[in-house]
């Protein structure tokens, strides 16, 4: 099972979210902890011109961090191949305390599976008397399982019709009961030894270690007969011979229930309930065997660690964090609903940017970031606070930038923030679905339910454009979705004002929040950039007095 800490940001990630998560991954890698950052969405195109400017890997996607069977502690598979004895898988299971075994191919790939059961069935099938044949038992299995060495004769001889005969009876009476490619188990007598191989025996198993005559083995070489000699009695010959044939005759490989890795807890439940087997067998995705579970296991999962980066709240969070342990949160947003079910390390500032604090705690500790880390932090400062334009900028975000533009070689901050800022508010190609989601939140002020999203860009003619689209848009996703309102920001960075759209049964909310005249579906906000400090506030204010 996997030990790794996920460090995560929030849905429709924009640049803070992502770098933050970066960086503070590579923070905890420093500090021995086998963190992963991961994303919870397709990244954006300022946030895909940052990490290819700098060099750095676009974290994880991940959907869901919900309980998997990769998170459970799965009994250890002890997987064998086709071939062996059920004598030897029957050793192997005891030695190991395990009632059953996969069995694969050359490729670790599941065949089938075989159980104690299976085994004690097969054995127990005493009509049977052709098992080594109708199973093409090889003559290896025979020497292995009797401990047999072999004196006469090879595979290509053993050419049986997989009847066992133990001959105990007077020479002259042998030849009734044996017939040609039999397999005759005898002792050190010589006269039956002979009988045997002239009344058709294929192959002769001498028994107690005695070794035959060079006259038997003469007779046999010539005839293409098996010689062998086991140190094994009569008796013990007798009952070890059928326990040769190959596990694959046995195992069960036709409608075996079984689970992969990357299903969830919840949806093997009732699989298990419904058939109610001893254990199942786990495969990958190459469908290679990795242990077996049975039903106590599913008391021993273990839940995902992760870590939060630059959000609080369940609603931005990543599906399944009620089943996931949260082991961190760092953030510089209002407080918001994420609960724990343990006290957690939080660190929730009042700066401009979670980066901000990330590239902090990296000094705090006397870590100093990459050039691709201290990049990549510089440039998530530089969009959160709007090149520190933004009233949630503080003094704090422009001296932790400008030490890390220093490591990172940014020669003029400005001219890279213009630089940035175009690559990424160019809505070129861009459906009205991908840009309403590029960086959307949603919240719950009191009764009512609100979206917020917002763009920065400076291609307001291709805005011009869509406008109708995105109102229609809007509307119809506050029906199907029971938003009372919903808006968006359309932020321009350059003259520090947003133009705001919006659709809902409240809009009355932004009238009240901003104290203006509503247009039909839009309304311009001179001076309005953060969405975090000029508008969540007051949208929150307006719904409690309404």
């Amino acid at each position: 099972m996997s030990t790794s800490v996920f460090v995560i940001g929030h849905k429709n990630p924009d640049s803070d979210s992502v770098c933050s998560a970066i960086a503070y991954a590579e923070l905890k890698k420093k500090m021995g902890i086998d963190a992963i950052p991961a994303i919870l969405g397709d990244i954006n195109r300022e946030t895909e011109f940052i990490i290819r400017y700098f060099g750095a890997k676009i974290p994880e996607l991940i959907g869901t961090v919900k309980t998997q069977v990769c998170d459970i502690n799965m009994d250890q598979a002890f997987p064998v191949s086709s071939d062996i004895s059920i004598k030897t898988a029957w050793n192997l299971m005891k030695r190991n305390n395990v009632k059953t075994i996969p069995v694969v191919d050359e490729h670790e790939k599941l065949l089938g599976i075989v159980t104690l059961s299976d085994i004690t069935n097969k054995y127990m099938d005493a009509m049977d008397n052709n098992i080594i044949a109708s199973t093409s038992t090889t003559l290896r299995n025979i020497a292995e399982t009797l401990n047999a060495k072999l004196l006469c004769g090879s595979q290509e001889d053993f050419k049986t019709t997989g009847k066992v005969v133990v001959a105990a009876l007077d020479a002259s009476a042998l030849q009734s009961y044996i017939e040609s490619g039999d397999i005759v188990i005898t002792g050190n007598q010589e006269v039956l030894q002979l009988k045997a191989l002239d009344s058709g025996a294929n192959c002769l198993i001498i028994t107690c270690g005695d070794t035959p005559t060079q006259a038997v083995l003469e007779k046999a070489s010539g005839l293409k007969s098996i010689v062998m000699t086991t140190p094994t009695d009569t008796f013990t010959s007798a009952r070890l011979v059928n326990q040769s044939i190959p596990i694959g005759a046995i195992m069960t490989d036709q409608n075996i229930i079984l689970f992969d890795m990357d299903d969830f807890i919840d949806d093997i439940q009732d699989k298990m309930l419904k058939t109610r087997y001893r254990s199942y067998p786990v495969v990958d995705d190459n469908h290679r065997i990795k242990g077996f579970i049975s039903r106590y296991h599913l008391i021993s999962q273990r839940k995902k660690k992760v870590i939060l980066v630059d959000h609080n709240e369940k609603s931005q969070a990543v599906d399944g964090i009620e089943e996931a342990e949260i082991l961190e949160i760092i953030d510089h947003h209002r407080l918001g609903d994420i609960q724990t079910n343990s006290p957690v390390f939080v660190r929730n500032e009042p700066v401009g940017s979670t980066s901000t604090i990330v590239a902090n705690m990296y000094f705090e500790m006397g870590f100093r970031p990459s050039k691709t880390i201290a990049g990549i932090l510089c440039s998530a400062i530089l969009s959160d606070t709007l090149k520190f334009k933004s009233p949630t900028s503080t003094y704090i975000d422009r001296i932790t930038a400008e030490k890390l533009a220093e490591i990172a070689r940014i020669a003029n901050i400005d001219e890279f923030a213009y630089r940035m800022f175009k690559e990424g508010s160019s809505l070129q190609g861009k459906t009205v679905k991908e840009i309403f989601y590029q960086d959307f939140k949603e919240f719950n002020f009191g009764k009512y339910k609100v979206g917020i999203g917002q763009i920065f860009t400076m291609d307001r003619e291709k805005i011009a454009e869509m406008e109708e689209s995105l109102v229609t848009f809007m509307k119809q996703l506050c029906m199907d979705n029971g938003y009372h309102l919903l808006m968006l920001f359309v932020t321009d960075i350059i003259n520090q004002a947003s133009e705001v759209f919006f659709a809902g049964e409240k809009k009355e909310l932004i009238a009240m929040a901003f104290n203006v005249d509503l247009g039909e579906n839009r309304v311009h906000l001179p001076g309005v950039v953060s969405r975090k400090k000029q508008v969540i506030p007051l949208i929150s204010a307006a719904a409690d007095s309404h």
